[in-house]
């Protein structure tokens, strides 16, 4: 009868450490409250060892990185069962195999002479290497209090590990974008103070641009004043050119004059012949006058019947004793039957005086060659009369055409730039064109056009 009530209490005792005992287990997730798996599985095993009395508990977890598993093992008492993990590790697995599923509830084994019941355990869900293996050497082990205390406890543990490794991915989550967020912060803030100083650099520039502006108008303004004082020097100078020559041949033939009567007996046929030379110049200079005076004026041209071909010998007569003093060997193109053109005969007389000018200046540096000059007076497909001076000269110097009509603008080193330019402009004021080709030998080729008469009414005036 005593031994009958001395049972129970045994029975009592060890439910209540059973219960006790899970009541410490459920109480370890709030110690593991974010901490390290290694931190689980050593409080795990210590409690393990403490509750059940074991001699032996292993236990292997996996680093879910790929990096090698983390295996402890843990002896209760005697040194004689200090053993490494890895021994361990790999007599589990030759025993056990390598599917949980068919795994035995209980297995005995011996370690060094040690006969033990081991209980093993899955540690993990995903992963069939982990596992958590509890030994001793009582041959009733484990009991059932003890199989439910083991269990459950393994359970919490694989359930904190796992929320463990949830947290640490987390964890590595948030790192990784809050490293990817502190990257992209510092690119952003790189890009802005890029774009910050391409903005200071841009305004620098801007303002440099607006200086340069106002400097490069000052300095146009200033150009521009000293331009002018240029032009009206060059005006001046090119005024003073054009008169000086016929006024030298007037002193020079009144000198001439003045000796032949002087003589004697007195010279008078030769001072006669000087004298109508003294009249000539007067009248080319003042003919200079007045096609400056219309260069820069708008007076009405004296329009009369011109024959082409008449005023062109004139001019040739006139330019004979200069031409030949120049070695220039004049060939001339006359068409018969031209008519009349409606022109100032003066100013047409001009523009051929300067365009025989320029090709025997154009010669004067030859000395490998003739100087051969040709007019050529003809008429064109259309109703206009062209007039034409040709030359062996230096060309155009590479120079562009139009340019050389241009104001104040010569190839010539002693040139004011003056003729050719009075010569365009009385041209167009008789309705026609000017312009310079080079030749496809040596020297250039000058010509200009001017309309015939159109109407009944010009062409009865011209006749």
């Amino acid at each position: 009868m005593e031994r009958l009530l001395e049972e129970p209490s045994d029975e009592i005792r060890r439910l209540r450490r059973c219960i006790n005992d899970l009541v410490g287990v459920l109480a370890l997730p709030a110690m593991w409250a974010v901490a390290e798996p290694t931190r689980v599985v050593r409080d795990l095993v210590d409690a393990l060892i403490r509750m059940l009395d074991l001699d032996l508990v292993f236990v292997r977890l996996v680093d879910p990185a790929g990096g090698a598993p983390f295996e402890m093992v843990e002896t209760a008492g005697s040194q004689e069962l200090a053993l490494e993990p890895h021994e361990i590790g790999r007599a589990l697995d030759d025993r056990l195999g390598g599917d949980p599923q068919k795994w035995a509830p209980l297995i005995r084994m011996s370690f060094r002479g040690f006969d033990m019941s081991i209980a093993p355990l899955r540690l993990s869900l995903n992963d069939d290497r982990a596992l958590i293996a509890a030994g001793s050497r009582r041959s009733d082990f484990p009991r059932e209090t003890e199989r439910l205390l083991l269990t459950v406890a393994v359970n919490q543990a694989a359930i904190e590990l796992q929320k463990g490794r949830a947290l640490g991915e987390q964890m590595r989550i948030t790192s990784r974008l809050d490293h990817e967020v502190a990257l992209r912060t510092a690119e952003l803030a790189a890009a802005n103070e890029e774009l910050r100083n391409e903005a200071a650099e841009r305004k620098r520039a801007e303002d440099a641009l607006n200086r340069s502006e106002e400097d490069l108008r000052n300095t146009h303004a200033k150009l521009t004043h000293m331009a002018r004082l240029m032009t009206v020097a060059q005006l001046t100078a090119s005024i003073a050119h054009e008169v000086n020559q016929p006024l030298s041949g007037i002193l020079t033939n009144a000198s001439t004059c003045l000796r032949m009567l002087a003589a004697s007996p007195p010279n008078v046929e030769g001072a006669r012949e000087t004298a109508r030379r003294t009249i000539r110049d007067g009248n080319r200079a003042s003919e200079v006058i007045r096609r400056l005076r219309a260069l820069f004026g708008n007076h009405k041209l004296s329009l009369e019947p011109v024959d082409l071909n008449e005023a062109v010998r004139e001019v040739i007569a006139l330019t004979r004793s200069r031409l030949q003093a120049n070695g220039v060997i004049l060939r001339t193109e006359f068409a018969d039957g031209l008519p009349n053109v409606i022109a100032d005969r003066v100013q047409l007389q001009e523009v051929i005086l300067n365009l025989i000018h320029n090709a025997s200046d154009a010669m004067s540096s030859i000395n490998d060659r003739s100087r051969n000059m040709l007019v050529r007076i003809e008429r064109n497909a259309g109703e206009e009369l062209r007039v034409t001076v040709r030359d062996v000269g230096t060309g155009l110097g590479g120079e562009n055409p139009e340019r050389l009509f241009d104001a104040f603008f010569t190839t010539k080193s002693e040139g004011m730039g003056i003729g050719l330019s009075v010569s365009r402009s009385i041209v167009e004021r008789h309705g026609g064109r000017i312009w310079a080709e080079a030749n496809e030998g040596p020297g250039a080729t000058f010509s200009f056009s001017v309309p015939l008469p159109t109407t009944f009414e010009e062409q009865a005036q011209a006749k």
